[in-house]
């Protein structure tokens, strides 16, 4: 024991107790997906804190030198299941307090730790009286360290749905009230329909419409939204938005729903009783009669009824053979698990599972930031039996105790989590617990392998390197105008379809069920008879793929009318990938999800549509000569915020001080415009009235023709947030002289990246330079650089 001491105290120099700012690995390998529940444990270095599953920590300590490491075994029995029954969810959330649920069978846990001194693999059993102190209080900063998965686990499954005060309610315009509405929910019918359910009373003209119309038919049949839609027209931009719902009105609350473009969700209304008592509705009065939205959005997600997507009515029992592990849901991550599930089943992939102990031995020191090595570790487990029920890895299941009952079985699944992690990080989206496009993710995950490639020269594999390639083709653009030809190869990646409705090859009984269903629902809800089961129209793949590939007359081609466009392969990928678009914008402007089956045939050629080139006999078209396109007009100058122009006139400054500040810091918080007037108050045209529109005042620091011209608020509202522009560091010159950026002051966008000197934004050269363009809002109007703020310097 003397001796073993000996080699631990010579091994302990350097060593650091694991603080709570540090990652410590001490619940998953980074090379597997062992735990300390597997049967072999986990092994944590106590000096880099990454763990190793026993098949991994011997060539890990060889690799890295270490010797020193905590073995961690945990072992789970089943507590005794409670009589009390589980509580109820009351709100949309997860893992959240009256949420639902994320946590399984409740488990008490025992832990063993010893330290391990490699390579030999000499145990000492924690605690130990014998070990020198500071020892001891690193392997105890291991042992109860937080660990880093389970860290990711909190932070991707905690959720709740968040309902904020619509922005229209402070100011809600209301008609007079011409009607009053009876408190009697027998009283109450959608005006256009003649439903008796899903009501709602728009709080502006109090008209009553039903509800939306669900993808199985039910719902409503847009009676409030569509006369939101009218209501726009007449009372434009924004219409009377503001919804709320009959049968949820109580003295606490309602369900509120804004229509409005920028809002288009759920809403609180601070001043809702007022709003109801303009319609004779008073809120002390009205009792709860129809399911609230949070319940109904509860309900369905507690009756979802997954047996329609699967075998319905079928007993099946799950497959645990080698090649059938699946992979856990995280809360938000089922985009991911369908891309990498699909990936794997890809014979280049597959090669992921024999080539993982090369991959592993070329690793840097830390595996967690190196994505062969993650590929790597999902592909041996996806492809070996390692992690399934009684495999080498996968944790025994719990003893029952006495007198209690059986838990769960055993999962075959497991949690790819630094895989995500790795893959999504720097990624706005993919790093959040937002739900995702998987086709995105598909894309930007390949793009990421091929960094990894280039920079680490081939670790994957041929057959994985080339992925981009697996996918990748070329289409064949043929136009057709004025008896000549014009040829043109796209390359791609991926086809996106639409799905041509009108060519469902069940049209009739979708319009059969259809008309049933709202006769259905303008019977009285207490003697409608329930809903027959939805029937959602077939449209073939073959017919979403010819409309892809069918004649596209265009408008102007090279100053030709009525060309003809016609699509097809240049090149035919290994893989082809496609994605079936089934949102679309309807005839009213809204982005609407269409309830439709494709059927997927089994084999499918694509010769029809192999494309050949210029042919015998065809005339090439004439190239067009590039002319540069017209300036367009210079946008209108912003106002500035009368609430922030007025909180600074009560604070003693002038009005046309306090006009300029809100207008220099775009109108971004009465915090930024008072900052910019303790900077600027001693400017000789402090006080000065802003110049008109078109003037060539001292207002503004934009100078420069040319650039699109556009406010900066409105650019930023067309581009996607990579692409918006961010303001140099200088401030705009006041009266011809450069002074400092005050904090606050300029276009205050925070978190992103500057692409200055874009097309469209660098300003003309004059004769001698001048200063970098700033935002400005003389002239032309407030914009950065370019012709929309020219004429203010």
């Amino acid at each position: 024991m003397e001796a073993l001491l000996d080699r631990v105290r010579a091994s302990m120099r350097g060593l650091v107790p694991a603080t709570e700012y540090d990652k410590v690995y001490n619940d998953e390998c980074v090379l597997s997906f062992d735990s300390p529940f597997s049967p072999g444990g986990l092994y944590v270095s106590l000096r880099t804190y990454l763990g190793f599953g026993a098949q991994h920590v011997q060539a890990a300590s060889m690799r890295s030198g270490e010797t020193l490491y905590v073995h961690l075994q945990k072992r789970r029995t089943l507590r005794p299941k409670s009589d009390a029954p589980d509580a109820a969810p009351t709100k949309m959330a997860l893992g959240v307090e009256g949420g639902f649920s994320v946590d399984g069978p409740q488990y008490d846990e025992s832990t063993e730790a010893a330290l391990v001194l490699m390579p030999s693999g000499e145990r000492v059993p924690l605690p130990c009286q014998e070990l020198p102190e500071f020892v001891s209080t690193c392997c105890q900063a291991i042992v109860t360290h937080v660990g880093a998965m389970q860290q990711r686990k909190e932070s991707a499954v905690a959720w709740e749905a968040e309902t904020l005060p619509s922005k229209y309610a402070e100011e809600l315009v209301q008609l007079p009230p011409h009607k009053k509405i009876s408190p009697d929910p027998a009283a109450w019918v959608c005006e256009e329909s003649g439903m008796r359910e899903n009501l709602w009373l728009n709080l502006s003209d109090g008209h009553i419409g039903s509800g939306r119309r669900q993808w199985d038919g039910s719902g409503g049949t847009n009676g409030a939204l569509n006369h939101y839609e009218e209501t726009k027209k007449h009372f434009p931009p924004h219409g009377f938005p503001l919804v709320v719902k009959l049968g949820t009105i109580t003295p606490h609350g309602a369900d509120v729903y804004s229509y409005a473009d920028d809002e288009n969700s759920e809403v609180t209304d601070p001043k809702l009783a007022e709003h109801l008592a303009h319609w004779g509705i008073d809120v002390m009065r009205m009792e709860k009669t129809a399911q609230s939205v949070t319940e109904m959005n509860i309900a369905a997600n507690e009756s979802l009824e997954l047996d329609k997507i699967t075998e319905a009515g079928k007993d099946l029992a799950p497959l645990t053979s080698r090649g059938y592990l699946g992979l856990n849901n995280l809360g938000n991550s089922c985009y991911v698990n369908s891309v990498l599930q699909l990936l794997f089943t890809l014979p280049e992939y597959q090669t992921l599972h024999p080539a993982a102990p090369a991959i592993f031995a070329t690793a840097p020191s830390d595996p967690t930031g190196d994505l062969p090595s993650q590929l790597a570790k999902l592909g041996g487990a996806l492809l070996g039996d390692r992690y399934n029920p009684g495999g080498d890895g996968a944790p025994p299941p719990p003893p029952v105790p006495e007198g209690g009952e059986e838990g769960p079985a055993p999962e075959a699944a497991v949690a790819p989590r630094m895989l995500i992690s790795l893959v999504g990080k720097g990624h706005s989206e993919f790093s959040s617990s937002r739900q995702q496009d998987a086709a995105e993710y598909l894309a930007h995950l390949v793009e990421a392998i091929g960094r990894a490639e280039r920079a680490r020269g081939g670790r994957l594999g041929d057959g994985v390197a080339a992925l981009g390639e697996l996918s990748s083709f070329a289409l064949e653009e043929r136009v057709e105008a004025a008896g000549q030809v014009a040829y043109k190869r796209v390359p791609g990646s991926a086809l996106s379809l639409q799905i041509p409705l009108e060519l469902a090859s069940n049209a009739a009984e979708v319009a059969a069920h259809e008309a049933k269903e709202d006769k259905r629902q303008k019977l009285d809800p207490a003697a409608a008879p329930p809903p027959d089961d939805p029937v959602v129209p077939l449209v073939s793949f073959e017919a979403c793929l010819s409309r892809y590939l069918a004649v596209e007359t265009l408008e102007n081609f090279r100053g030709h009318a009525g060309a003809a466009k016609t699509t097809r392969f240049a090149t035919f990928p290994r893989v082809l990938v496609v994605q079936l678009s089934r949102y679309y914008t309807d005839a009213d402007w809204t982005a609407k999800k269409m309830a439709v089956a494709v059927p997927v045939p089994e084999t499918l050629s694509l010769e029809a549509f192999r494309g050949g080139g210029l042919q015998p006999g065809e005339s090439p078209l004439p190239d067009e000569p590039n002319e540069p396109a017209p300036a367009p007009a210079p946008a209108a100058s912003p106002q500035p915020d009368e609430a922030i122009v007025a909180q600074l006139v009560s604070m003693g400054f002038s009005e046309n001080g306090a006009r300029r500040a809100a207008l220099a810091v775009s109108n971004s918080s009465p915090e930024a415009a008072t900052e910019w007037v303790f900077a600027h108050m001693e400017d000789a045209d402090f006080n000065d009235p802003l110049p008109p529109p078109g003037s060539s005042g001292q207002a503004g620091g934009g100078g420069g023709g040319g650039g699109h011209g556009l406010r900066f608020d409105e650019y930023e509202k067309q581009q996607a947030p990579s692409q918006i522009l961010a303001p140099p560091p200088a401030a705009a010159p006041t009266n011809g002289a450069p002074v400092a950026a005050p904090l606050g002051s300029g276009l205050n966008v925070s978190g992103v990246r500057s692409v200055w000197g874009a097309e469209g934004f660098k300003a003309a050269e004059p004769a001698a330079p001048p200063p970098p363009p700033q935002p400005g809002y003389g002239g032309g109007g407030y914009a950065y650089g370019g012709g929309g703020g020219g004429g203010g310097g």
